[in-house]
């Protein structure tokens, strides 16, 4: 899941807090240039993300800057060397400084942690843990971090609600607050990028799984986001950004057809199926059910215990384009359910164009409910954070449908699609 070669697995050298650090003075010794692998497989279609391209230019728009990079397990080049190993290899980049997200630098914590701050093993860079810092905070640890500008590069997976969006959009609110430049280098959307789906957020419910109203499937990229969120939502005090664009891909492309190494984004996202799906049946984080963490399937297998085969009947006769629902069995080794049995749905999808992730979700909210008598949300309502208002909730608990629940939210959506047309980058 991580580059252990590279120093990327494990917490070796932590010094602990992050005022622990202190001001960062220049870099420690670069480490040797690795020997070359062997180049990927040609292809003149092949996606080239945006770090190869900064790195066709000679890293042009990061000469003379002092750089700090958000990034984790994902920041990989083309041949999976890992490019805080590659920048600080490089003469021509100053980089003093690592960022983490979510699940942190190296990946290994759960949803809703991080790593501590420390330092990266293999190239003595100080690590700075981003996660739930914003504002004049993370500003003030920009500063401390004595960078002057913010390069951005993880894997996202399409979903408002996951997390690693609003690292960017925190850093690049507090990079505008601390008078630094952010430079966003483009990776593919493995959801596809056609068209958004699904509620649009209600700035009552903002939370850390979304600051700003855009649909829950945003279907952009990374670096289109920064342009929107720069554009709509900084526009009182705009970041200087650069948004390195990919070549080769396209709005219709699936991950698979890029020609990229996949690297887990998170702990529970093993595989490009699963970013497809994740949209829809993350919405069961705020359920007593089962997302089908601590399983190898998560998101895309659903349960609980006690549920039978009448859900995936029942899912299934819903007719929705592109996916399969089919009655599954899975025992979870962490999370809900640890160690029970728990029947439930598997989700197949066998029209990846056709496929809607929120609809499939709500579907089988839709359902959950009205075929199994343990049916509940969370008592904190998180389904209302992750939905971006209380009417999918109070929609489902009224006994509304699939259809009818989309018709709420189809104006909201219309509306965000005109926006989200203003910054998109790709054909």
């Amino acid at each position: 899941m991580t580059l252990s070669r590279r120093g990327l697995l494990g917490l070796a050298g932590t010094t602990g807090a992050l005022g622990t650090l202190g001001a960062v003075g220049a870099a420690p010794g670069r480490t040797p240039d690795p020997a070359p692998r062997p180049a990927p497989a040609a292809a003149a279609d092949r996606v080239r993300t945006g770090f190869e391209q900064l790195a066709a230019e000679g890293y042009a728009a990061l000469a003379g800057r002092r750089v700090g990079v958000v990034t984790n397990p994902t920041g990989i080049t083309a041949d999976a060397r890992h490019l805080v190993d590659v920048l600080h290899a490089d003469a021509r980049v100053n980089l003093v400084a690592v960022f983490g997200p979510e699940h942190g630098f190296r990946g290994t914590a759960q949803a809703g942690d991080s790593e501590a701050a420390g330092r990266d093993p293999a190239t003595g860079l100080p690590v700075y843990d981003t996660y739930g810092k914003s504002g004049q905070k993370l500003a003030d640890v920009f500063t401390a971090a004595g960078i002057d500008t913010v390069v951005f590069d993880i894997q996202d997976v399409g979903a408002r609600f996951y997390t690693y969006i609003w690292t960017l959009y925190d850093c690049m609110r507090a990079a505008a607050l601390a008078g630094k430049a952010v430079v966003v280098l483009d990776r593919p959307n493995p959801a596809g990028g056609v068209r958004a789906a699904g509620p649009v957020l209600e700035r009552a419910y903002a939370s850390g799984v979304g600051r700003e109203p855009i649909a829950l499937a945003h279907g952009m990229t990374v670096a289109e986001l920064a342009l929107l969120f720069n554009g709509e939502f900084l526009a009182a005090q705009p970041v200087e950004l650069h948004a390195v664009r990919m070549t080769g891909w396209r709005r219709d492309s699936f991950f698979g057809a890029t020609g990229l190494p996949w690297v887990p984004p998170s702990p529970n996202v093993p595989t490009p199926d699963t970013a497809l799906a994740y949209a829809g049946t993350c919405l069961f984080e705020g359920t007593n059910l089962s997302e089908g963490r601590g399983t190898t399937t998560p998101f895309e297998v659903v349960g609980a215990e006690g549920v039978d085969r009448r859900w995936a009947e029942a899912a299934e006769a819903l007719g929705l384009p592109g996916v399969w629902f089919r009655e599954a069995w899975f025992t979870p080794t962490f999370s809900k359910f640890t160690g029970k049995v728990c029947g439930g749905v598997r989700l197949i999808v066998h029209d990846r164009a056709a496929f809607d992730p929120v609809r499939a979700g709500i579907g089988l909210l839709v359902t959950a409910k009205r075929t199994w008598s343990g049916f509940a949300w969370r008592t904190d309502h998180w389904i209302d954070q992750l939905t971006g208002s209380d009417r999918v909730r109070k929609m489902v608990d009224a006994g509304a449908g699939v259809e009818e629940i989309a018709a709420d939210w189809a104006a909201g959506l219309e509306r965000f699609a005109a926006v989200r047309g203003r910054y998109l980058l790709y054909p």
